[in-house]
């Protein structure tokens, strides 16, 4: 593993030319944010997946990353990202929820001040801890907690970003974007229809929420 954390610039299916070709598609999507563009194309998605997966890497699509959990399709991580990143103030300090492989938190990392990630399976949270400090990602603060939680003890957030699904948006989410923040979530049932919704805290107690695109995301898990 150690030797592959290395291997940042790839070969063959792995290599810039394949990544420059993603970064293509994703603007023929719409994806128009330059910054988001910028560092997908510099961030190294093979790292992220099974070796053996690591030639599909640049694929526009989810890959499976073990222990029922997948990394979502480059598409959505640029739109997502590039939601989060609209508006007038940039957001400084982002919760992201479900850290999964680590790739959605990696492209947040160079585009905001501070990251926090919280997952909830601990093989996962320890091996994805151990990539993102090996590749250098150093405002990222990695936890291991149920993700329907928040991080109450870091919130306020100037952003929180879900990458498993509810059923109805958590509250303690909620609670913990700052006023002006923005909360982007997958809800719906798992099988159904999803929607990506962009929350937006307009005052202490007033939200606004607006769906977006049908998406596919695995269960955010409740373990109470």
């Amino acid at each position: 593993m150690s030797a592959r954390k290395l291997d940042i610039q790839g070969i063959g299916m792995t290599s810039q030319r394949t990544r420059n070709r993603l970064i293509e598609r994703l603007r023929e999507k719409g994806i128009n944010n330059e910054a988001v563009l910028q560092v997908m194309s510099k961030t190294p998605r093979h790292l992220f997946v099974d070796e053996a997966l690591a030639s599909r890497a640049y694929e526009d699509t989810a890959l499976p990353i073990g222990y029922g959990q997948t990394i979502s399709q480059p598409y959505i991580v640029a739109r997502m990202t590039e939601w989060l990143l609209s508006g007038e103030n940039l957001p400084r300090k982002v919760l992201e929820v479900g850290t999964g492989s680590g790739y959605q938190a990696a492209i947040l990392s160079p585009l905001v001040d501070k990251v926090f990630t919280v997952e909830r399976i601990e093989s996962l949270y320890r091996a994805t801890s151990e990539l993102l400090h090996a590749l250098g990602y150093c405002n990222i603060q990695t936890y291991l907690s149920d993700g329907s939680w928040g991080l109450a003890k870091e919130a306020p957030f100037d952003a929180i970003i879900a990458t498993a699904a509810p059923e109805e948006t958590p509250p303690a989410l909620l609670e913990q974007l700052a006023v002006g923040g923005k909360l982007i979530i997958p809800v719906g049932k798992q099988g159904a229809m999803q929607r990506l919704h962009v929350i937006t805290r307009e005052s202490a107690e007033s939200y606004t929420t607006v769906a977006h695109e049908a998406v596919q995301f695995v269960p955010m898990i409740n373990e109470k």
